[in-house]
């Protein structure tokens, strides 16, 4: 079944993990860099009002002190510590616990490439017993900014043998990574241009050693940041 997605992250766009300096946080920060650029975790921050979703990136991430943020924000260390408590709550409420990095860590990097080859190869294959294979019960697939949103392991091998595995014919890949997390550059064969284009980065959020959810971001436009050509021979 589509229907709209259940958070708004119309808005989101892939971010390239080459553009994360690897420099440390301040003694403060509690997230790591690349936990700040999760999917789950920006899309979290879209909740907050303005004043708390600064001054939870300041104190949380960036390791800033509550003295410091006042100073910042011209207000009083008492009310940037009320606003990280708010900004605190709500965001527990919409990440989920692990974080993807420390599943990500759990998983280690070989098991995981074997993941992801295992999803793009079945995705070329067009076998969708094997895409089974590899999800959750309670899977979900969005594509924004388009409205399409399909969870549910029945509704997302639904979806993807009417679609990605069977309509859209030939495809090939390239791996990558994007805000902090595994992911795909797919290229789909267009005759005019005897050629597999860039079509989409597809991000890929794990819970344990499936695939709990699909972000999938299309268009040509994204391929350029993460150093992608835009076609395959």
């Amino acid at each position: 079944m589509s229907a709209a997605p259940l958070t708004d992250v119309a808005w989101l766009g892939p971010y390239p993990d080459r553009g994360l300096t690897g420099a440390p946080a301040g003694p403060d920060a509690r997230y790591e860099q690349r936990e700040a650029v999760e999917l789950a975790f920006v899309a979290a921050l879209q909740h907050l009002p303005g004043n708390q979703r600064a001054a939870l990136l300041l104190f949380e991430v960036l390791g800033f002190s509550a003295a410091e943020i006042a100073t910042m924000m011209d207000t009083s260390t008492a009310s940037v510590n009320s606003a990280l408590q708010r900004a605190r709550s709500i965001v527990a409420e919409k990440i989920p616990s692990p974080t993807q990095q420390r599943t990500l860590r759990e998983i280690g990097d070989a098991r995981l490439r074997e993941i992801v080859a295992g999803y793009s190869a079945a995705l070329e294959r067009g076998d969708a017993d094997a895409l089974v294979a590899l999800l959750t019960e309670d899977v979900t697939w969005s594509m924004p900014p388009l409205a399409h949103w399909y969870h549910g392991l029945e509704n997302v091998i639904d979806f993807a043998v009417k679609v990605p595995l069977t309509a859209c014919g030939s495809w090939r890949h390239l791996p990558t990574s994007a805000n902090g997390q595994p992911a795909v550059g797919f290229y789909l064969w267009k005759d005019e241009a005897g050629a597999y284009l860039s079509w989409s980065i597809t991000v890929l959020t794990l819970r344990g050693e499936r695939i709990a959810e699909i972000t999938t971001f299309i268009g040509p436009e994204h391929f350029a940041p993460f150093g992608l050509p835009a076609s395959l021979p």
